[in-house]
């Protein structure tokens, strides 16, 4: 047998069925297609959802009496703590975001803009020009007030601040941080108890302005400052949305005399790879963990806390 003897089994190749293609396709001029309309149309598949043309269900659902939107949001503003401590207390921002200003009146000069989870220290409440009350807010780093809405925060309770496994001595915890597999590892008595993900420095090792490069150092360390609210970036007075101002990051435990913590992260939540100019980046509520449950012990109305703590392997 030869190449050009092959055939094909009978009947295993069926000629395909010329359908809509006119007269000479042998099948009549429509194929039982009919006329006209979308079931006519080479491709037509019949849509789920398709009604002929009219306004789809879903979309006349609305407008049907009785109807209920099940995925209904109300404005529900937080109550105002209207008698805060002498010492001041700790509040949360609650919504996305919100601007601060001069003074307690939306029309005067605006300042930082607070996100979702970032802290700060309210100092005093009271009412603004606009009828609504205002809380007045200190900056821990240049000790300046300003002012946010009372319905954006809300106060921290001391059951969210409790240290965690107070009774453990300090020579059984230990915090380890893989650089490698951006992951961090706490241990009591040699036992895992806490694993997640982290953003470490961004490895360069050239200084940036402020002399310290973004890398993150490797060694041994202690948890030697705790501060439920810090601010951190450059340190300026300005309105600009895009300067490195980062006021009321939270839950900060630092571990070197040049600045590197742990802290919780508003601004991003890449974890898993190198982000930072040289802190360690966690999840808000897992910073607040690990600051619960490391060493030294930060009471719920100190603004921060010194004193050699936790060790700490990087590597």
């Amino acid at each position: 047998m030869k190449l050009h003897e092959l055939q094909a089994r009978p009947r295993s190749r069926r000629r395909i069925k010329r359908v809509g293609r006119g007269i000479s396709a042998g099948q009549g001029k429509t194929a039982g297609r009919g006329t006209k309309g979308q079931g006519a149309r080479a491709g037509e598949g019949g849509h789920l959802y398709r009604q002929g043309g009219n306004l789809p269900f879903y979309r006349r659902l609305p407008f049907k009496r009785g109807f209920t939107n099940l995925q209904r949001v109300e404005w529900r503003p937080m109550a105002a703590e209207q008698s805060i401590p002498s010492a001041g207390a700790l509040f949360e921002v609650s919504v996305p975001y919100t601007r601060t200003h001069r003074g307690p009146d939306p029309a005067s000069d605006p300042l930082y803009r607070l996100y979702y989870q970032s802290t700060a220290w309210v100092i005093s409440s009271g009412t603004g020009e606009d009828g609504r009350i205002w809380y007045e807010l200190l900056d821990d780093l240049l000790r300046i007030r300003y002012y946010a809405r009372a319905e954006h925060l809300r106060r921290i309770s001391k059951a969210e601040v409790t240290p965690i496994s107070a009774d453990v001595p300090l020579r059984h915890k230990q915090i380890s941080v893989d650089l490698r597999t951006q992951e961090l590892f706490c241990y009591e008595f040699g036992q895992l108890v806490f694993r997640t993900r982290i953003s470490s420095g961004i490895p360069d090792t050239r200084p940036r302005e402020n002399g310290i490069p973004t890398i993150t150092p490797s060694g041994q360390f202690f948890i030697e400052v705790k501060m439920p609210s810090r601010h951190m970036g450059d340190g300026r007075i300005t309105p600009d949305l895009e300067a490195y101002e980062l006021p009321g990051v939270p839950w900060v435990s630092f571990f070197t005399a040049t600045g590197i913590a742990f802290h919780g992260t508003y601004w991003h939540n890449d974890f898993g790879r190198p982000m930072s100019h040289g802190c360690i980046n966690m999840d808000t509520q897992e910073a607040r963990w690990l600051y619960r449950w490391t060493l030294p012990v930060v009471q719920p109305d100190e603004k921060h806390r010194i004193g050699r703590g936790t060790p700490i392997y990087i590597g």
